[in-house]
């Protein structure tokens, strides 16, 4: 697979063809082709799914905001997409090709930036009592957030350098370090966003070119770990790596029916609320469940809940659609330019995506654990906001620079 996509004839026939009436004209040469001017410069098979879902939230956020006077700041909404746009444009006509030697500096800065909680003075405690946020002055964010493009940026850069092909084990184990050491420092403190950032970085090392007993060697060793840290966290009298919390959000989800915890309250409410909205919703204000206090965090780990109570199944079908189109049309992207970084750089943004819309709306209607991953621009929460959006200026980085890549 990472031959097929390093080598300069991927843009013919099949799915590849199909990339290039999707991302815009065919290429010449082997390197992505694209119309001159203003519009030539703007990835808009990309861009328009992602500014419909923008506006979807900015709806939905609405109709939270209205209902849960004190919990929502509609207006701290709106500057936190402002300011996801400037970053978005900044990131855009940015050359994220300078990124791709900076190796060293990314690791350095992106375990700096998930060390920040833990730093005496500067961690706050956020919901449940556990420290992801930070404070300096009268700005409170969560480091953790810009710290998922800096690590898909860091992982990028690291598996380059090997051209789509990774040939020796010593150099698989070091690439496999440089995420573990990241992944480590977040889990302390986010348990949710460490399995983020632990997905997208082993799918930017699994299309490096990693051989495939390898990875499945190492799915294996992580499963087997996963298991024993659950399995020690149930037991009294054996070390518990998982704090309670975490451990109930990890499992309630297998049998929420049968648990008297909070989380299994959560899930059951939200799928309450989702099953109530039918086929057509109950309109926009409606959500009786989700809006009334029924389904905590109705604004921020549970939004698709509320989103679906509101524009039902076929409003929810519309808004998975749309991330569809904006993860595969970043996939095409990738499938079609020549350079080794952008390809990995496309990949770690469209597997950020993937997971969190799987986790988020997974976690809704009882499929995947509660971890409290945000909804792509949809949560209420301007870190997550602004993060979102810089991906999406990434990736148009990657296509305003697209005559330009080697």
């Amino acid at each position: 697979m990472a031959r097929e996509m390093t080598g300069p004839g991927t843009a013919r026939g099949g799915i590849s063809s199909i990339a290039q009436r999707v991302a815009g004209q065919p290429s010449q040469g082997g390197k992505v082709g694209g119309r001159q001017g203003p519009l030539g410069r703007v990835y808009l098979s990309q861009l328009i799914p992602a500014l419909l879902i923008v506006l979807i939230g900015v709806i939905n956020m609405w109709s939270c905001a209205l209902a849960l006077e004190g919990e929502v700041n509609f207006t701290s909404h709106l500057a936190g997409i402002a300011l996801g746009f400037a970053a978005a444009v900044v990131v855009w006509r940015y050359d994220y090709r300078n990124l791709s030697n900076l190796t060293t500096a990314l690791f350095v800065l992106s375990c700096v930036m998930l060390a920040l909680p833990l730093v005496p003075g500067l961690g706050v405690e956020g919901g449940l009592g556990g420290l992801g946020w930070v404070r300096i002055g009268p700005l409170r964010f969560q480091p953790s957030e810009p710290s998922k493009l800096v690590v898909i940026a860091l992982m990028a850069s690291a598996c380059a350098q090997y051209n789509g092909k990774i040939e020796t084990f010593a150099d698989y184990a070091r690439l496999c370090g440089t995420l573990l050491v990241p992944l480590l420092l977040i889990m302390v403190t986010d348990l949710g966003t460490g399995l983020m950032i632990f997905f997208t970085g082993a799918t930017i090392i699994i299309c490096s070119g990693a051989p495939r007993t390898w990875v499945l060697a190492t799915i294996a060793l992580i499963v087997g770990v996963s298991a024993l840290v659950v399995i020690t966290s149930s037991i009294d009298g054996l070390p518990h790596i998982l704090k309670p919390y975490q451990l109930t959000r990890l499992t309630v989800f297998l049998d929420p029916e049968g648990s008297s915890s909070e989380d299994a309250y959560n899930l059951i409410q939200a799928m309450i609320a989702i099953g109530s909205g039918g086929l057509l919703g109950k309109g926009f204000g409606n959500a009786s469940q989700s809006l009334l206090g029924f389904v905590p965090e109705s604004q921020t780990d549970f939004i698709f809940a509320t989103y679906a109570e509101q524009f039902g199944f076929v409003g929810s079908v519309l808004l998975l659609a749309l991330y569809a189109w904006m993860i595969l049309a970043t996939v095409f992207l990738a499938m079609r330019v020549e350079s080794t970084f952008s390809k990995l750089v496309l990949v770690g943004c469209a597997a950020m995506w993937t997971f969190q819309v799987l986790e988020s709306v997974g976690m809704c209607i009882g499929i995947m654990p509660i971890t409290g991953i945000p909804l792509p621009f949809m949560t209420y929460g301007s870190s997550s906001m602004v993060t979102q959006l810089a991906a999406v200026g990434l990736v148009q980085s990657v296509w305003r620079h697209r005559q330009k890549v080697a």
